[in-house]
């Protein structure tokens, strides 16, 4: 499977649905977005149930500073809508590949309760 590309409309449905989503933020003009470009590419294909989307920062700025994209290219890591990884900095293939082996191990019902706890002092404090 290829990459798709994300905007401010389809971002929240896509990396809120079941599975993994990584998405890349980068832009054209980024020396380091462009010599990740194929790493994030190859994945993509070898990785067809994972979806793989691209966030074009200069399209795309709201959606950049909602997010608090502070550099490029940032990967993030969403699995079952909740985010688990979040990095800045073009990754090597071998790197990327551990962070989908990462992501495809974690305990989902362990990251949820985490969460949870994490809302619930949030909110008494």
């Amino acid at each position: 499977m290829s990459t798709i590309a994300l905007n401010g409309k389809t971002f929240t449905e896509t990396v809120n649905g079941d599975g993994i989503v990584l998405v890349d933020f980068w832009a054209a003009w980024c020396g380091p977005c462009r010599a990740f470009a194929p790493v994030f590419g190859a994945a993509a294909e070898e990785h067809p149930d994972i979806v793989f989307g691209k966030v074009d920062t200069e399209a795309e700025p709201a959606l950049a500073r909602s997010l608090d994209i502070m550099s490029i290219p940032t990967l993030m890591a969403f699995r079952d809508g909740i985010l688990v990884f979040s990095q800045p900095g073009a990754m090597p293939a071998a790197s990327l590949a551990q962070l989908i082996t990462a992501v495809r191990d974690l305990d989902m019902d362990a990251v949820r309760s985490h969460v949870a706890a994490t809302e619930a002092t949030a909110r008494t404090a």
